[in-house]
């Protein structure tokens, strides 16, 4: 009896398998097909990577036969093999490239690094880009990568926590330490940056880009420094001729405040986004005033506490 219910099951069995086989073997070849397609993905994958590191290598060997500059041919790989988006809008970059392209070959000072540092040397080329940041790790790779490219890291003393109080005591100092016209590797003032290179302090900077440092926590340097400074150079230029100004985060009540107190309402040329314009013009060594008495920003400066609060929402 034993045997004949062995049989009776493997029959069983055996018919299951026979009026399901066709399934089994449709899937068997899908799974069999899926695997040969991953497998073929992965093999076009290392290809690409490896053909785009030859192109690239055959790209800049071609360059260096052609009329092409090599800072071009750079900038045109860099952004082709990047997938990180722009920190700005195409508004903003245009209002930016279009007062560079108008003045190049110019003198462009950029204070932070970023998506848009290849662009903004490019659209200036032949005259002199200077980009200076607070990342001593971006700062070296860069100059690893890119030794051509004109890049300084700078110390911030400042924090965006202290910027009532650094406003505050500017506007106490504005006829001696912290007046508008002045040599800031020989001040005093608590804002101005006087650790940048020597020969920077003597360039006549035709376009300033504020898009740096880091200001969207109360321990961030913050760019109270960044607007003074560019403010304080635009104005003590020996030539007598505009220097357009640009800050990004314009949105942020640090930048508006300090923007408003130190590049001044009647300056401003246009708002795009959140990149403010401003066109300042050369003064006199006997001026004691950035604006107008009426140009100014009374707005009070946020309290430590509501940082917390507006940290997530103005975070850039």
């Amino acid at each position: 009896m034993r045997t004949v219910a062995k049989l009776v099951v493997l029959q069983s069995t055996i018919q299951r398998l026979h009026k399901h086989g066709h399934r089994l073997w449709v899937l068997a070849f899908i799974s069999f097909l899926t695997f040969v397609s991953f497998a073929a993905f992965l093999v076009k994958e290392i290809n690409f990577f490896q053909a785009r590191s030859f192109e690239s290598k055959v790209i800049f060997n071609a360059a260096k036969r052609s009329d092409i500059p090599m800072d071009v041919i750079e900038a045109l790989v860099h952004y082709a093999g990047t997938n990180s988006s722009a920190q700005m809008s195409q508004e903003e970059i245009g209002e930016i490239a279009h007062s560079v392209l108008k003045k190049r070959p110019c003198n462009l000072l950029v204070f932070g690094l970023g998506h848009e540092s290849f662009l903004w040397r490019i659209l200036n080329y032949g005259g002199r880009t200077v980009f200076l940041d607070e990342s001593e790790m971006w700062v070296n790779g860069l100059e690893e990568k890119h030794p051509e490219m004109e890049v300084y890291e700078v110390q911030y003393t400042t924090k965006v926590s202290e910027s009532e109080q650094l406003l505050a005591l500017a506007k106490e100092q504005i006829k001696t330490d912290c007046r508008p016209v002045q040599n800031l590797l020989f001040s005093d003032c608590k804002l101005g940056l006087i650790d940048l290179p020597n020969d920077l302090y003597k360039v006549s900077w035709d376009v300033i880009l504020i898009d740096g440092p880091r200001g969207y926590f109360p321990g961030a340097p913050g760019r109270m420094s960044a607007i003074f400074t560019a403010s304080v150079l635009g104005r003590s230029k020996k030539e007598f001729k505009a220097t357009d100004i640009f800050v990004h985060d314009f949105n942020r009540q640090v930048e508006k405040v300090y923007s408003n107190e130190f590049l001044c309402r009647e300056n401003q040329v246009s708002s795009i986004g959140n990149l403010a314009h401003y066109s300042i013009q050369t003064m006199g060594m006997d001026s004691v005033n950035f604006c107008n008495q009426n140009s100014t920003s009374r707005a009070p400066m946020t309290s430590n506490l509501q940082w917390k609060k507006l940290t997530m929402s103005e975070k850039a």
